[in-house]
């Protein structure tokens, strides 16, 4: 379970990239919105180039760079630059190849000024190396999986378990002498613990061969190819459709009274209202002489 949770947590989210390159990339200009869309674009092409090595559902969306081309993730000319580099260094997964173009455009925004300061710049360089580490990381829950002896070994002790409970826990008649009143009275009619405990452990067993593989095809495994759809529209949602926007400053309305006393609570959630939590010490009365 703990390996299941592990790698959900280990995905990726370009948020908080995206808001820093919205944040520090600046210019309303056709260039600047180029810059903030494409180093996006890169990540989101990274993380994607992951789930089409680990999960059956993206490979069959995705199963070729032209696929890419045409989803919008890659254009003409960097599917030639990673074709050439698969042709040159074969054998070797290429998915930090577009986190490298994005720190190369963070420092070429820089240069051009987009960028005012260097602590910006080492901001989201670090973030999309973190990003970057995050894909390697599901790479290598997918290449180093559970070892498939240990599921060998749990699947046959079960099954034989319960084989051997099928023999030995029937009803047989007794044959001790000092028990013939009880020769032919039958003590349980249906094994009620034997079958709890099929049902427990058998339920325990496909749990856990669900767990194996988190980005599988079936349907209790996540949800990659929502994800995918997921991260391009909110990333180019932050730093093209957002940027540099917010709703007008205007005063709250606990302005003059700078903080409110208490939220209000509706009619039905009247009964939930609560005091300030007290401290088990706050009713101790101690006497000055003492």
């Amino acid at each position: 379970m703990q390996r299941w949770w592990d790698q959900y947590v280990s995905i990726p989210w370009p948020d908080t990239i995206a808001v820093f390159v919205s944040s520090n990339v600046h210019g309303q200009d056709e260039r600047g919105r180029v810059m903030r869309r494409t180093i996006m674009r890169y990540c989101c092409l990274c993380l994607t180039m992951i789930f089409t090595m680990n999960s059956p559902k993206v490979k069959k969306r995705f199963p070729t760079l032209d696929h890419f081309v045409e989803a919008g993730l890659l254009t003409d000319n960097e599917k030639s630059i990673m074709n050439d580099l698969n042709t040159k260094f074969p054998g070797h997964s290429k998915h930090w190849l577009p986190i490298v173009w994005a720190a190369s455009i963070v420092t070429r925004a820089r240069k051009e000024g987009r960028i005012r300061d260097d602590f910006a710049v080492k901001t989201i360089i670090d973030e999309l190396n973190k990003f970057r580490g995050q894909c390697g990381l599901l790479l290598s829950y997918d290449s180093i999986s559970v070892p498939l002896v240990y599921t060998q070994v749990v699947t046959l002790a079960v099954y034989s378990y319960f084989i051997t409970c099928i023999m030995g826990r029937q009803w047989v008649e007794g044959v001790d002498e000092n028990l013939q009143k009880y020769r032919n009275a039958v003590d349980l009619y249906f094994p009620i613990f034997t079958t709890l405990q099929f049902f427990f452990y058998m339920g325990w067993l496909k749990v856990a061969e669900s767990l194996i593989n988190p980005f599988g095809e079936d349907d209790d495994d996540f949800e990659v190819n929502w994800l995918v759809d997921r991260n391009l529209q909110v990333s180019y949602l932050i730093v093209d459709e957002m940027h540099h926007e917010h709703p007008e400053l205007i005063k709250d309305q606990y302005w003059d009274e700078v903080f409110p006393v208490q939220l209000p609570y509706t009619v039905e959630t009247e009964q939930f209202r609560e005091e300030h939590p007290q401290p088990s010490t706050a009713n101790i009365d101690v006497s000055k002489s003492a």
